[in-house]
């Protein structure tokens, strides 16, 4: 059978790197498996849901190169919710209590103080019929609870290995709020039963949840799906990132300029047994993937890591691959040029600072006239190759006696502005011999 997965957001805010990590290793595995990848917005939370987030988390998957088979929206699926509800009841399993919030809390409190665990007490389920309408008259209104059978919840985890909770040690899940909305497990039980999902890969927080998932995917008839619970991340000094993940929008590293392979690549290896490298496709990253392989360590997310590796995949793309970008960028530079710069590009956009080096005009630095006017008395003859540097500043050398950075440091200056970048060798025949003099001679060109 090909396997069904879900990626489920809840349109509430941006695409994140915590929750595009869940994303991507479902799609992958997919992908990998020949099987269904579906997108399914969590969106039965009316008030905090918005549009713009639906629309801004298409964008973003699709920008990362992550396509999806099947689309669905909690919020046009009520029926089928109300469905799953009638049958939870009808088997004496979804149950109403009429407790309070603070009445909760000072229950939790005192069970606590007498060193018991702060587990509902199934108080409600001990009122009598009569109670029941005094509390009903009285304007208060139910909120519903799932029963759970007090026995041992055990499944082979796909990537934890055998995984164990008792019941007993947890309270009867709310699954339907007082003004009648649903929490998330009950919308998300019934959809993954009504898509066949068959596989929920998801971070190793919702680890104590899955006990109490089984238990309604088998009081509405169906048999549990296979459950992945991955590492989740944390930051660079070792810090949850719960509380940072706004400020890592899959928006903002688009902005900054980041490759989708660059931040795809990163996100499928930290944390696995591979180590962090860049990969130019999915396709490439789907034959790696492989849920043993990912460690049960936190997996460390790390923004210079990924600029690090953003700027190694530049280093690897060939000219083809990017001629149609620099032509976006109104740069008419060619393989000789891309080779010149890619090892100094942090991101793709860095290309055309470089290119308004090579075609100017620039303001050079004049930090040592003589040599400079030394340098321009003997400036070979074009045409020029990779070899007219190491020629030409030999000249300089013996016609001044300049050497190292007392040499090669005005120079740079001169024909770049700048005190770093691509190797003068590379750039040289790139200026041209004009501009070149231009510059020695501290004119803008």
């Amino acid at each position: 059978m090909n396997p069904v997965v879900r990626f489920a957001p809840s349109p509430t805010g941006l695409l994140h790197i915590g929750n595009l990590r869940p994303a991507l290793l479902n799609w992958l595995f997919a992908r990998r498996e020949g099987g269904t990848f579906l997108l399914r917005f969590d969106d039965t939370d009316l008030e905090r849901s918005r549009e713009e987030f639906v629309d801004g988390i298409r964008q973003d998957l699709r920008w990362l190169g992550l396509d999806w088979d099947v689309e669905a929206r909690q919020s046009e699926r009520f029926d089928v919710y109300a469905a799953a509800v009638a049958k939870l009841k009808a088997a004496g399993r979804l149950y109403p209590c009429s407790e309070t919030a603070d009445e909760l809390e000072r229950r939790r409190k005192r069970q606590l103080a007498r060193g018991m665990p702060p587990v509902y007490d199934r108080a409600s389920l001990k009122l009598s019929e009569a109670e029941r309408a005094s509390l009903e008259e009285s304007g208060r209104q139910p909120h519903w609870r799932f029963h759970l059978e007090d026995r041992t919840m055990a499944w082979e985890d796909a990537i934890r290995g055998p995984q164990t909770i008792e019941a007993a040690s947890l309270s009867d899940p709310v699954l339907i709020r007082e003004d009648g909305t649903y929490l998330y497990t009950l919308p998300s039980v019934a959809d993954d039963i009504a898509f066949g999902v068959s596989h929920i890969i998801r971070g190793e927080d919702h680890v104590a949840n899955t006990g109490v998932q089984m238990q309604i995917f088998e009081a509405l008839g169906a048999k549990p799906p296979i459950f992945a619970h991955h590492n989740l991340l944390i930051g660079a000094d070792g810090q949850a990132l719960s509380k940072r993940l706004g400020s890592l929008s899959i928006r903002s590293f688009q902005e900054e300029g980041f490759e989708p392979p660059a931040v795809l690549s990163h996100s499928a290896t930290i944390g696995t047994a591979h180590s962090v490298a860049p990969y130019k496709s999915l396709t490439a990253l789907a034959a790696l993937f492989d849920l043993g392989k990912l460690s049960r360590a936190p997996a460390r997310f790390d923004i210079e890591e990924l600029r690090s590796l953003n700027a190694k995949l530049l280093q690897e793309l060939d000219y083809k691959d990017v001629e149609s970008r620099l032509r976006l960028l109104e740069i008419s530079g060619d393989d000789a040029f891309w080779k010149a710069v890619r090892p100094n590009l942090g991101v793709f956009a860095d290309a055309a600072a470089w290119w308004r080096v090579v075609a100017g005009p620039i303001d050079p630095e004049i930090s040592s006239a003589d040599l400079l006017k030394a340098a321009r008395d003997v400036l070979p003859p074009e045409p020029w190759s990779a070899a007219t540097w190491n020629e030409w500043t030999d000249a300089v050398k013996s016609a001044t006696g300049a050497k190292g950075k007392a040499l090669f440091q005005p120079l740079r200056l001169a024909l770049t502005g700048l005190l770093y970048g691509p190797e003068l060798k590379s750039l040289l025949p790139l200026i041209g011999r004009e501009k070149v003099a231009a510059r020695l001679e501290g004119r803008r060109a």
